[in-house]
């Protein structure tokens, strides 16, 4: 068992390291991002041609209803909720793999 002035320092060194990076990605969803051609246009921490992830979970955290949405515009394309770009449909990447990108990307912090 670590005594407590460890675990204080431990802590107090490891708290600026964690708030330095984003939490890790899941390199799986990466990958079906990746095969499914969403990286073209999006990225996890930035904006690319579309809004980051990231930014998209902020805005529409706590909000259930908000999945289907997504994964209908995602599957059909759409624009005007990001700015005047239109989102290209993607209906290759299959409407399975779509709902899995979409719960990931609705999950990050």
């Amino acid at each position: 068992m670590m005594k407590p002035p460890v675990l204080i320092l431990s802590l107090a060194i490891a708290s600026p390291l964690a708030l330095a990076a984003p939490p890790a990605v899941d390199p799986a969803m990466l990958e079906l991002a990746d095969q499914s051609r969403c990286l073209t246009c999006h990225d996890v921490d930035e904006t690319v041609r579309g809004p980051a992830w990231r930014d998209v979970a902020r805005r529409y955290r706590g909000k259930p209803e908000v999945e289907e949405v997504l994964v209908t515009k995602v599957y059909e394309g759409g624009g005007g909720a990001w700015g005047n770009d239109y989102m290209s449909a993607n209906k290759r990447a299959g409407l399975d793999n779509i709902r899995i990108l979409v719960r990931w990307i609705l999950s990050l912090p």
